[in-house]
């Protein structure tokens, strides 16, 4: 049906009076802002639309189509619809995501509820037996208390997700540490139970800037329990050299010693006055 449509349009010529009614098309737009006139398609027989500018701002683009008909040996047209259409370069407003599309880690606030659809990839039922020992185990621990639990596609996209960001081992902090200071190798890394204990764990160091965060079993920092600075060995202090080389001796009056006499006497009646 789609493709006779297109056939029949492709191949129609305009009919001569439906092409003529540019006024009684123009006169049919309810609106101001009609510029000039773009052209006519042929629809079908006796069935033409015809184009007009728009002048409405922020409607650059678009266009005012106005389609058209006649009947049979009639000579006067009859208006079937007035519309607008965008045209090239037009200005559109982005296709519709749905909600669950467009939802972006952290958009979650105080008080908002995030309802996962029944067919949710990520979740299994909790009845279904698992292919990860410790699923089974919180399942049966709690008596079954869980409706549903993560599947092995949601706990594959979970490690992929964690292990791409900040937390894997090409974060910068990572790539700048020791190379070996690798959290799997830490006193303070705490792995996680099941399957993903051989990749994940939990950071317990108060000082790292991943404490309480889930890192990768080879994401690194300075905060290694295991990291040692390098000392440097002590340089040891020599004793003290004179180098009397260079030494310029200095000639000294000899003083006789009733010049010495003399002289202190001097200064002990000064004293005294």
């Amino acid at each position: 049906m789609t493709g006779s449509q297109t056939a029949t349009r492709a191949s129609a010529r305009p009919d001569a009076v439906c092409a003529a009614a540019v006024d009684e098309a123009r006169a049919a737009i309810l609106d101001d802002h009609v510029g000039e006139h773009l052209g006519v398609v042929a629809e079908g027989e006796r069935l033409v639309t015809h184009y007009f500018a728009c002048s409405l701002p922020g409607y650059k683009g678009w266009r005012w189509a106005v389609t058209v008909a006649r009947a049979p040996r009639a000579r006067t047209v009859t208006i079937c619809e007035t519309v607008l259409l965008p045209g090239e370069g037009a200005l559109l407003a982005p296709s519709w995501v749905p909600w669950h599309e467009r939802l972006r880690p952290g958009d979650l606030g105080v008080g908002d509820l995030l309802p996962t659809p029944p067919d949710d990839e990520r979740l299994a039922p909790g009845y279904l037996q698992s292919d990860d020992p410790a699923v089974e185990e919180v399942n049966w621990e709690i008596g079954l208390g869980r409706a549903r639990v993560m599947s092995r596609q949601g706990r594959t996209e979970t490690a992929q997700r964690w292990y791409d960001s900040d937390h894997g081992p090409k974060a910068p902090i990572s790539v700048n540490a020791p190379a070996n200071a690798r959290c799997g190798l830490c006193a303070f890394y705490l792995p996680l139970a099941g399957a993903l204990r051989q990749a994940f764990g939990v950071c317990a160091n108060l000082y790292a800037p991943d404490d309480g965060r889930v890192v990768s079993v080879d994401h690194g920092c300075g905060a290694h329990s295991e990291v040692l600075v390098e000392t440097t060995a002590p340089v040891d202090e020599l004793p003290t050299v004179y180098d009397d080389g260079e030494v310029e001796p200095v000639a000294v009056d000899e003083v006789s010693p009733v010049d010495d006499q003399r002289s202190a006497d001097e200064e002990r009646s000064a004293d005294e006055e």
